[in-house]
Parts: structure tokens; sequence; C-alpha cells
């Protein structure tokens, strides 16, 4: 008898490129999509012997995905990852679980026509995951860069031999939004969520949350932002939020003859790495998290 056994395992065609044009005469409207597909399910043969009766080729996934986009369209993300793990997990017997994750990448017109530019906002992520009877839809961005040039403080926090942070009264609080959000819906026969609008609404509340939170923390910060949304936004059941604190440290300018950080301008460094990394999730009351820390 062997000694080992097979764990968990998936496979399936990561990041597949799909631009879907849509003409509606000389105007266009383009979804732009990075579709990865995981598949798992009766796969011991193909470990254990290299069977692959059980196999539907990752080259077929690649292909589904193109093929679906014609047919069907792109109305959202969501509904699209959704489309895609119906179609795996019920016309193939041995799959028992699909996952789809998904980019999305903004494209602003240039004309009112065919001409388009693309978008400096946050790319846009899904993730649908599907068993045979339960959905589990995680949307999400990241990319999203935000600053508060003032109204954010940091002081009284623990020091030791090592600390040499001074403390502040008013800081730059910069960060690249990270957020990935749980549905609460699970089952086929209840009414889906309206994709799109709810995109734009949890994006907005994320936003507003940040620019009006006044901070004494990073952590302060999140935790506002993913109340206000799991708060204003009922389908929504868990948030998770990682948000890389982009410190902004005040430029020494004395050696030159000139005083920085006068009431009128203030002059800063951007420092790209190290970083402090805030993560949390925030829970609806009898929510259990399932959204995973890491991938």
């Amino acid at each position: 008898m062997s000694p080992t056994r097979l764990g968990q395992n998936q496979y399936g065609k990561a990041e597949t490129r799909v631009v879907h044009v849509t003409r509606e005469g000389r105007t266009h409207h383009v979804r732009d999509l990075n579709v990865s597909v995981a598949l798992s399910g009766a796969m011991d043969e193909v470990h254990y012997s290299g069977s692959n009766a059980n196999v539907l080729p990752t080259d077929t996934t690649k292909n589904t995905v193109f093929a679906f986009a014609k047919q069907y369209g792109i109305d959202s993300a969501e509904q699209f990852g959704i489309r895609l793990a119906r179609h795996f997990v019920t016309s193939q017997d041995a799959i028992e679980r699909a996952r789809i994750r998904i980019e999305e990448y903004a494209w602003d017109r240039i004309t009112d026509e065919h001409s388009f530019v693309r978008g400096g906002r946050e790319t846009r992520t899904a993730e649908v995951a599907y068993d045979g009877t339960h959905w589990q839809v995680v949307s999400g961005l990241k990319d999203l860069v935000v600053m508060n040039s003032t109204d954010s403080e940091f002081w009284g926090f623990v020091k030791d031999p090592y600390t040499t942070l001074p403390e502040t009264r008013d800081r730059v609080l910069a960060t690249e939004v990270a957020a990935r959000w749980r549905f609460g819906w699970t089952r086929e026969e209840d009414p889906a969520p309206r994709w799109e609008e709810s995109y734009a609404e949890v994006r907005r509340h994320l936003l507003e949350a940040f620019a009006g939170t006044y901070s004494l923390s990073l952590q302060q910060t999140l935790y506002a932002m993913g109340e206000r949304v799991v708060e204003h936004r009922p389908e929504i059941d868990e948030v998770r939020l990682s948000l890389p604190n982009k410190h902004h440290f005040l430029v020494d300018l004395e050696p030159f003859g000139l005083v920085n950080d006068t009431p009128d301008s203030a002059v800063y460094f951007a420092a790209d790495r190290p970083y402090g990394l805030i993560e949390g999730t925030v829970l609806r009351e009898g929510a259990e998290p399932r959204i995973p820390v890491t991938d």
C-alpha cells in the first residue's frame, strides 16, 4: 500500500483574454475580460495512472469562454462566470465543482462611437464557484488608488527600543484598495443580485467611506469602508479588504533653506516599499467568514 494519497486538486485554463465588442451601428460597446477556469471532481485516475477519461481539455475550456462570449454576450462579469460554471458542472459528469475568476478592464470613450482609451481605473474582479447545488459569488476590485491629503492622524501607539516613527496629528493617508465581497445568494431558485448595480454601489460606498472617515488609523478606515458596504447593500454578507499604506514622508528641505509643511503647502516623498499592509474582514452579523485570506 502506498504511503501517500491524493489531496485537493483542480485544473483548468488560466487567463483567457476575451474582448467582446457589441456593435450598434457605428456605436460600439466593449467588455474586456481576463477569465480563469478551475475544475475539480472525479480526477483521481488521471493523477494515479494518467488516464484522461474524465479530463475535459483545458483548451476546451478556453474555447468555451470565447464561444459563450459570442453566443450570449457579456452582461456582467458575474453573470458570465455563472453561465460558465453552470455549463462545466452540468455538462460533465466527472466535474463536481467549477471556479471562475474574472478580471475586467475598463475602456473609456474618446468619441461617441468606436474609439476608446484604456481607463485609468481599478480592475474589477469576480470569482464564481458552483458545486451543482449551491453558488458562491465573490466580486471585487483591485488597484483602486485613493488618497486623503489631511484628516488623518497616527499617535498613541506602542513604543519599544526600536521605535523611531514620530507621532503625527496630521498626515497624508494613501492606499491602493483591494476589496472582495461575498454575496448571500447561493441558490438558483432565489432571485440573483443585480450584478452591475451592485458593483457600482459597492465601489461608491467604499470611496465615500474612505473620504468621509476622519482616520486615527488605517484599521479604523478599513472597518468603516467594510461596515458601510454591509450596512447599505443587503445582498452582501462579507467584505474583505487589503489596504497597503502608501507612506508619504515630509521631505527635509532645510539644507536648501526652505521650510516644508507650511500652511499653504507641503512636499512629500511617496515611498513604494516597504509598506504597512492592513487587512481585515467585515461580516454581517450571523454570517460566517468564507472569503479566503490568501489564494
